[in-house]
């Protein structure tokens, strides 16, 4: 029967490898890699049938403690790792407000750019009717990057869709940087492109900007040829300042020999139109953007980046396939399903910028600066310290502004545009301070 032809066959095997120093598939009896092995404990269980047969057990031989003591986790850490400094995130309501000791709702958070009205109130009605949770997201974002290609009026097949644009940095430098390629960037400006440089094992070389935070043109065309660095980065509107780059410093920065990206998170509120069509006609142009501001949808972090063809291919290749949740589509698309609703919000904001604009211009000890987004940053002048003045702002009144603890930054501050209701609470606590002064 066929049993007993199993056993022949067993019986036959176990006597062939007898005397070959190899078990029945192949492996030396020392072990792996020549290490002698402990003797395998056994144990017999009846199976089904009645019959005894020999089962594996558990071996109780454990690893010493003097072998193990001398090895750590962190012997196996990339070095370059190892000196990293961590990136400061704003914190969250629920921290602030244990902090604090104030309710979330007496908090006026004007530090992270972030959209005080939310996204349009059909999303969170999608949300709340969401279908098939349980399900993985579509890898593609098929759906959204459809609506993307109607409202940025680009190709599907140049949008990759990302966990928020940070995401797409770091993707792109992982796809594009060898360890040692140089980045240049242009400070004050965004600080995850220098992060993402340093976690990737790449080189930043600085080029500050010019008096009213202009980009020094010809000081980045030189940094690039001389360090023959291969990614660009540029903010328009740029972070923290609200400045934008004109057409002709981004078509000499565009014959450079290296990829230039344009990070447009806060394009929605410039009057300047976005770039983004300008990268199927540039092979070395990639352009990134957000719902994270306009569409009010921070938490649920979804980015979006526009690439050339040649180049995306790649980049889907070493993406995570299931990075963007099947909530933050569902939300990003019915956001771009309700685009007159977060023109309306961007409206409310712009004006609110100008108010907000002219009423600081009043405070004596600001200097604020002309803004093409949805914040202004400060220049605090003599006679007032500004991580005093944030300070002040915070535990007195309150009102979360934002100080940069850096070398280019030290005397400003930034404010993000609220609701007409926040600015009034902004400017009061300011004049307060204006009047002790």
């Amino acid at each position: 029967d066929l049993s007993g032809r199993g056993r022949r066959r067993s019986d036959a095997m176990r006597a062939a490898s007898k005397g070959t120093g190899k078990d029945r598939v192949g492996r030396s009896s020392k072990g792996r890699r020549g290490c002698p092995s402990a003797p395998r404990p056994t144990a017999s269980r009846a199976g089904a049938d009645g019959r005894q047969r020999v089962v594996g057990a558990r071996s109780s031989v454990t690893p010493s403690s003097s072998s193990s003591s001398d090895v750590k986790a962190t012997d196996f850490l990339r070095s370059h790792l190892k000196t990293l400094a961590p990136y400061t995130p704003i914190e969250p309501f629920e921290v602030l407000s244990q902090k604090l000791g104030r309710a979330p709702g007496d908090i006026v958070k004007l530090d992270a750019n972030e959209n005080p009205y939310g996204p349009p109130p059909a999303v969170l009605e999608a949300l709340g009717t969401m279908r098939f949770p349980n399900i993985y997201p579509d890898p593609e974002c098929r759906r959204l990057r459809g609506l993307l290609a109607e409202y940025v009026g680009v190709p599907a097949e140049n949008i990759l869709v990302g966990c928020g644009a940070d995401e797409l940095i770091d993707l792109l430098m992982r796809c594009v940087l060898d360890p040692g390629d140089t980045i240049i960037d242009t400070p004050p400006t965004f600080t995850m492109y220098a992060f993402d440089a340093d976690v990737n094992a790449a080189r930043t070389v600085q080029v500050p900007r010019l008096d009213g935070f202009r980009i020094d043109v010809d000081a980045v065309c030189d940094a690039v040829l001389e360090h023959s660095a291969k990614i660009l980065f540029v903010t328009s509107p740029n972070n923290p300042d609200g400045g934008v780059i004109s057409d002709a410093d981004l078509k000499r920065l565009l014959d450079l020999p290296c990829l230039v990206v344009l990070d447009e998170a806060y394009i929605e509120f410039a009057s300047e139109e976005s770039r983004s069509g300008w990268v199927l006609e540039r092979e070395n142009m990639v352009v990134f953007r957000t719902f994270s501001k306009s569409a009010g949808l921070a938490g649920l972090r979804v980015g979006y980046g526009i690439f050339p063809t040649d180049l995306i291919t790649y980049l889907w290749r070493a993406k995570q396939p299931y990075n963007v949740s099947a909530a933050a589509e569902v939300a990003a698309c019915t956001a771009l399903e309700n685009v007159e609703y977060m023109n309306t919000i961007r409206d409310l904001l712009v004006g609110e910028r100008g108010v907000m604009m002219r009423q600081l211009e009043t405070i004596s000890y600001l200097e604020p600066y002309k803004s093409h987004s949805n914040f202004i940053l400060c220049k605090v002048k003599e006679g007032m310290d500004a991580q005093d003045l944030k300070q002040r702002l915070q535990d007195r009144y309150g009102v979360m502004v934002r100080h940069y603890n850096k070398a280019l930054l030290k005397g400003y501050i930034r404010i993000s545009v609220g609701m007409p209701e926040q600015t009034q609470i902004l400017m009061a606590a300011l004049r307060d301070i204006d009047d002790d002064h």
